[in-house]
């Protein structure tokens, strides 16, 4: 590199508030508040904001992000705390969190905590140390009020400052047992999810609920209750292979989730037993992957991507204080029919 290429990158490298002041022949105020818009930034006549802009923009100015921190005492970061990177079902809300982003000042950090009590409190304080100025929580159960503003998503205890974003899990529940009814099943299978996870105990209460409604009866021979911990389809499988065991005849099966319901089609295939026509099998959530099962899973739609863009919204409201502390905000669910159900044609045996 020549000696004037390397002072010129050397001088891109240093490009200052000051430099844009001097380039324009304005003070360093004007200039700060005009990239910054700041509340003294109302008073700059809109020409002046505009040649400032421009100005940054040709000279390549990048702002330092820890002067600005320590002017502002802010750090514009969110941490994000979820049960498992690889899990669909996570990894599309935080798709829908980093879009949600994309366009603002804000950065996030993500952290995993497998459920483990310890991790997770041990994460919650580093992500705290550096200075993050509100979590959103997925699949993650929060029992104490947080020091900083927090929106859980499928967050289900009523805790202090706590944003709750939540499925009408009575509703999705209403959806596809009324779904299989018409299609003339009464013996259905169900899967209770684990124990550990977030929705497990309100979705199974709120399934409870509508077939008691619904005159449905609950055969505690045709409910498996799903111990792993897995983000593969090989949740559902070794459970559904449970429920063959059991030699009681049933001709739909309710999975907690997609990937538990395509594990299940997976043994049934594998024993013989074919999906439809055998039995009707409905999924949970409708992660990418239901719609490549083969067959495709009908399954209860939650809106992963736009949740995780809601999530981020309220919590920059929040954190700004634009918008004032809702407890809870309640979403709904959508049936999405696929060729997994069917209309009963016999019942399924082991």
């Amino acid at each position: 590199m020549t000696q004037r290429k390397k002072k010129l990158a050397d001088g891109e490298r240093r490009v200052t508030l000051k430099t844009i002041a001097d380039h324009l022949g304005l003070a360093i105020g004007t200039v700060s508040a005009a990239l910054n818009d700041s509340a003294a930034a109302r008073t700059i006549p809109i020409h002046t904001k505009q040649r400032i802009l421009e100005a940054a923009r040709k000279l390549n100015y990048q702002p330092n992000y820890f002067a600005r921190s320590l002017r502002l005492q802010r750090t514009y970061t969110i941490g994000v705390i979820t049960e498992e990177i690889g899990d669909p079902y996570g990894a599309v809300i935080i798709s829908g969190i980093e879009e949600a982003l994309r366009d603002t000042d804000y950065l996030f950090l993500t952290v995993v905590h497998r459920h483990d009590p310890k991790v997770l409190a041990s994460y919650s304080r580093m992500l705290m140390s550096r200075g993050v100025e509100g979590f959103i929580t997925i699949d993650t159960s929060i029992q104490e009020e947080p020091s900083v503003p927090t929106v859980a998503v499928a967050g289900h205890h009523a805790v202090a400052q706590v944003t709750n974003l939540i499925l009408d899990q009575r509703h999705a529940a209403h959806l596809a047992l009324a779904h299989l009814l018409e299609l003339g099943h009464r013996e259905i299978a169900f899967m209770k999810g684990q124990p550990y996870s977030s929705d497990s105990a309100t979705r199974w209460a709120a399934i409870c609920s509508v077939c008691e409604e619904l005159c449905i009866r609950i055969r505690p021979e045709l409910v498996v209750q799903i111990e792993a911990d897995l983000t593969t389809p090989h949740l559902g499988y070794p459970f559904a292979k449970e429920l063959l065991r059991r030699n009681c005849p049933f001709t739909a099966l309710f999975a907690y989730n997609d990937l538990s319901a395509i594990g299940a089609i997976w043994a049934f295939q594998e024993a013989g037993i074919r999906v439809p026509e055998d039995v009707s099998v409905v999924g949970f959530d409708d992660v990418p992957l239901a719609v490549f099962s083969n067959p495709g899973l009908t399954t209860i739609r939650q809106p992963l991507e736009q949740m995780g863009r809601i999530a981020a919204k309220v919590l920059i409201e929040r954190v700004e204080n634009r918008a004032e502390y809702l407890p809870e905000i309640v979403i709904e669910p959508e049936l999405v029919v696929r060729a997994s159900t069917g209309p009963v044609m016999r019942r399924v045996k082991a």
